[in-house]
């Protein structure tokens, strides 16, 4: 997932003294996770809120909490940390440190860091929401964002003082993805509109009961998040998961392969590629009940009929230079039938893997799978995470376009 952009890269976090400092405890966990290195400033006045040990432990790295705390080694401690950083976060952001920043000031170890570095610098406010509509607060956001920090719009919701309203930092899952979209990085597919679909659509038996089948949806939000981090504008269409929402994508939902394919094709005329990663329902209830079935009877028949091939009708409208790909999960034959649904439903490359191995099936976080290609070209992958797939899959899509 995007989260693994974070890896081997250094981040500054700055945590200021609010309430929601509570929550840079986790974004440093998710930082550290996805394999960045941590280096936390605290503000005095953070430390009244939370332990610069918490900080210690989650990043197993030093916390900077003042200019003259005595050093193991002689540098000039903000420099240092000015030039190492890839990005600065501060995270939760005070009206008062953003006051700071707005007019230069650098009193303490953040704010001199700040001034220093010449690495993207994102703010996260959180405050009252009368402190943060303040004209005062708002024309300093203005004046960092003029000399080009980056700003995450605080979210709406109860705060710490009993009001509601905006003001509120963000998640920390939010927060993470958000700054991650600062990180420098070429944009490859920017300007190109991309199609992924994910997730098992249903097909109703009665207004309780339906007909589904295995798929998790991640890798189609793998693919999703892939191709929104290199710059391409994503719609991801998704039957129902248990996911979250992936952050910088337009997202339809829907149930049925019959929603699925409308919301495609509303789509698909401006589409540079779609990548057709979702399970579709092959048939579906011929006649479903309006009222739920009773339990009645020991057996009970259900006629299904064909569904919507929603691969093969972009096949057949599928114009010159777009990128149709497609995926087949098998249990036996997997070339064999792989290749005849890649020729069948013209498509550019086939995504292939049996699900029967372990690894490669539903609701697994990896995949094994074998690309196989319009030309002829075929090559199997050693068993990787779904975010590795989606990235190879976005390569080849790159290469065509």
């Amino acid at each position: 997932m995007i989260d693994s952009v974070w890896r081997g890269k250094k981040i500054v976090l700055g945590v200021t003294g609010g309430i929601a400092a509570y929550k840079a405890a986790e974004i440093a966990s998710r930082l550290t996770k996805s394999g960045g290195e941590v280096h936390v400033i605290m503000t005095r006045a953070a430390e009244n809120f939370i332990a610069p040990l918490t900080f210690r432990e989650i990043s197993k790295q030093a916390v900077h909490t003042g200019m003259w705390n005595p050093v193991a080694e002689y540098n000039v401690e903000h420099i240092a940390l000015a030039n190492l950083a890839d990005l600065v976060l501060v995270a939760p952001a005070t009206a008062n440190v953003i006051a700071k920043l707005a007019h230069g000031l650098a009193d303490d170890m953040l704010t001199t860091v700040i001034l220093a570095t010449k690495a993207p610098v994102v703010i996260a406010p959180a405050m009252n929401t009368d402190m943060y509509q303040n004209p005062l607060t708002q024309r300093n956001l203005k004046l960092l964002q003029e000399v080009g920090f980056r700003i995450i719009e605080p979210a709406t919701g109860a705060l710490a003082c009993g009001a509601s309203g905006i003001g509120r930092l963000p998640e920390p899952r939010e927060v993470v993805a958000r700054a991650a979209e600062f990180l420098p990085r070429p944009k490859p597919l920017a300007g190109k509109k991309i199609i992924v679909t994910a997730g098992g659509t249903v097909a109703g038996i009665d207004p309780v009961r339906f007909i589904g089948n295995r798929s998790s949806g991640k890798m189609g939000y793998a693919a999703a998040e892939a191709a929104a981090w290199r710059g391409a504008e994503v719609t991801l269409v998704s039957a129902p998961t248990n996911l979250e929402k992936p952050l910088g994508v337009k997202f339809i939902g829907i149930e049925t392969a019959e929603e699925m394919r409308e919301a495609v094709l509303a789509e698909y005329a401006e589409a540079a590629a779609v990548i057709m990663a979702a399970a579709v329902a092959d048939y579906r209830v011929k006649e479903p009940s309006g009222q739920k079935v009773k339990k009645t009877a020991d057996d009970w028949q259900l006629e299904l009929t064909r569904g919507p091939d929603i691969l093969f009708e972009l096949g057949q409208k599928k114009r010159p230079g777009q990128i149709l790909v497609g995926f087949a999960a098998e249990t036996e034959n997997l070339l064999v039938y792989a290749k005849e649904k890649l020729r069948r439903k013209n498509l550019d490359f086939i995504v292939a893997n049996d699900v029967t191995k372990p690894g490669a099936g539903f609701n697994t976080d990896t995949n094994l799978a074998c690309i196989i290609e319009a030309d002829g070209g075929a090559r199997e992958y050693p068993l990787m995470d779904k975010a590795a797939l989606a990235g190879i899959i976005l390569d080849k899509i790159e290469r065509r376009l």
